[in-house]
């Protein structure tokens, strides 16, 4: 992926353990969204898979994951409310209007709503409102951090095919 900031992780090493946490998914969201860089649209929406899986998409459903975890799950909102689709296949469907500009700054803003949601939270607390019914925000944190480092993952082999000579 492209060039990107110093991993936020590095200056976490001795912080508590809610400050590592948000640092290593900061630095997953930042590496997330960086894969779209330097792109044209084209190559933001090549499929190079049988699924919906395109770079552009990457970054789409990471706005569906941030807003199903830390909006859906928090206020208990369905997600008709929320604007966001039923289901995560769904949230990989790109429209015209998408672009990388807008997708990038639309999860900016997605990331940003995450951090306030939960900044009044405490590791132990519970998030009410998900299906598989009240999980601490410890566990949700894993489960994103584990999504984002897959989705990473993902970006980087895209990222390598669509570039390759």
């Amino acid at each position: 992926m492209p060039a990107h900031p110093a991993p936020l992780a590095e200056t976490a090493i001795h912080e508590p353990a809610r400050a590592q946490f948000e640092a290593f998914l900061d630095d997953h969201r930042n590496l997330l969204n960086a894969c779209l860089d330097g792109l044209t649209e084209e190559q933001a929406r090549r499929r190079l898979v049988p699924s919906r899986t395109t770079l552009l998409g990457l970054v789409k459903h990471a706005i569906f994951v941030e807003k199903v975890w830390f909006d859906e799950a928090i206020t208990c909102r369905p997600r008709t409310e929320i604007g966001i689709p039923d289901t995560p296949d769904e949230s990989f469907i790109l429209t015209d209007d998408d672009t990388i500009a807008t997708v990038q700054a639309a999860h900016e803003r997605a990331c940003e709503a995450s951090r306030r949601a939960t900044s009044r939270l405490k590791l132990d607390d519970e998030l009410p409102g998900n299906r598989r019914g009240p999980l601490p925000l410890r566990w949700v944190y894993l489960h994103m951090l584990r999504e984002l480092a897959q989705h990473c993952g993902h970006a980087d082999i895209l990222r390598e095919q669509i570039l390759a000579p």
